[in-house]
């Protein structure tokens, strides 16, 4: 059985009232489905590069380059 024939048999066992919230419901959801279709189709904005320039700038020691003691042994 197809989903259509499916909610068409559930349909004609249904009362009045609850056909009624079904209408809605799917008038609902087909809105919010256009919306997101909609939104999803809009091309994103490009990043643009060195935004945060200057924004980290960190008092670096004047040692920073230097090899880590930790290290003598695996660089000799």
């Amino acid at each position: 059985m197809t989903v259509d024939a499916e909610i068409l048999h559930t349909l004609e066992q249904m009362p009045e009232q609850l056909k009624q919230e079904l209408l809605h419901y799917a008038q609902y959801l087909l809105e919010n489905y256009s919306k997101t279709v909609s939104q999803e189709s809009v091309v994103p904005k490009k990043r643009r590069s060195g935004i945060l320039e200057g924004t980290f700038v960190l008092p670096l020691p004047d040692d920073f380059d230097e090899p880590l003691s930790d290290f003598q042994e695996y660089m000799q």
